[in-house]
């Protein structure tokens, strides 16, 4: 019975959580709902913007014009609620934490999220101009260029994904060095196989213009870079603060 109660209360704690995580989520969604088609607009201009003159997209099924704007504010609203999710999850995992381990995940999070965040806008703001660009220019003479808007919208969320994750490579790195999986000297050995790496996983998830595939493996190799540098910036100190608490652990 002892054993059983502290594990109902985690259990209760994460309920509560997650239903806070859930308003959260739907009171912005709710706010947005209304604005649903200007947002759609504005994910969809980079696309727009290189289309013919009078060219439009379509939807060819009944439901989409109402679905796909939908599931584009759900995309924002969970974006905005980043900070009220991750501060539930940190209240529910803080007091099992260590003080060096918290002050190790709070930058850690908070780095992963800008990160993701930053990967979108670079796709956003850069590779879908070049991308679209790319496209228009080699339709062929007589075809017009009329994009489903849900099959546009599912080749965004995926390059979405794909930039976000590819902008989480130094946080990546490290984890790694700071767990002691791999060292420093490891990651420099490995950077001519990753740069190959790199342009492997660009051609896959990208479209197959040259272009926007070393506008992924340039960014992914240049990243893998810096979470080296960073890596050795940060894991000295942490390696140097970890040695005067040997003791006192052991003490207790």
């Amino acid at each position: 019975m002892t054993e059983a109660q502290p594990l109902l209360a985690h259990l209760i704690e994460l309920r509560t959580r997650l239903v806070r995580m859930l308003i959260g989520l739907l009171v912005l969604f709710l706010g947005l709902f209304h604005w649903s088609g200007d947002i759609y607009r504005l994910l969809a201009l980079p696309l727009m913007k290189v289309l013919p003159v009078g060219a439009t997209m379509i939807a060819t099924d009944v439901t989409t014009p109402f679905f796909v704007p939908m599931k584009v504010t759900m995309m924002v609203a969970f974006v905005l609620a980043l900070p009220n999710t991750l501060y539930q999850v940190w209240a529910f995992v803080a007091p099992g934490l260590y003080a060096h381990e918290k002050r190790l995940i709070v930058p850690l999070i908070a780095s992963s999220v800008l990160l993701f965040i930053i990967g979108m806008a670079f796709a956003y703001f850069l590779v879908f101009p070049v991308v679209f660009g790319f496209m228009s220019s080699v339709t062929p003479d007589g075809v017009s260029m009329m994009t489903d808007i849900d099959k546009y919208l599912s080749f965004v969320l995926g390059m979405f994904l794909a930039f976000g994750i590819t902008f989480e490579v130094p946080v990546v790195v490290i984890l790694l060095v700071r767990f002691g999986i791999v060292d420093i000297a490891k990651l420099k050995e490995a950077r001519p196989y990753v740069i190959v790496g790199a342009f492997v996983v660009a051609a896959v998830v990208t479209p197959p213009d040259v272009l926007s595939q070393i506008m992924l493996a340039v960014p992914l190799w240049l990243l893998y870079e810096l979470g080296i540098v960073l890596a050795a910036w940060l894991v000295k100190p942490a390696a140097k603060d970890a040695t005067p608490d040997s003791p006192a652990e052991g003490d207790a």
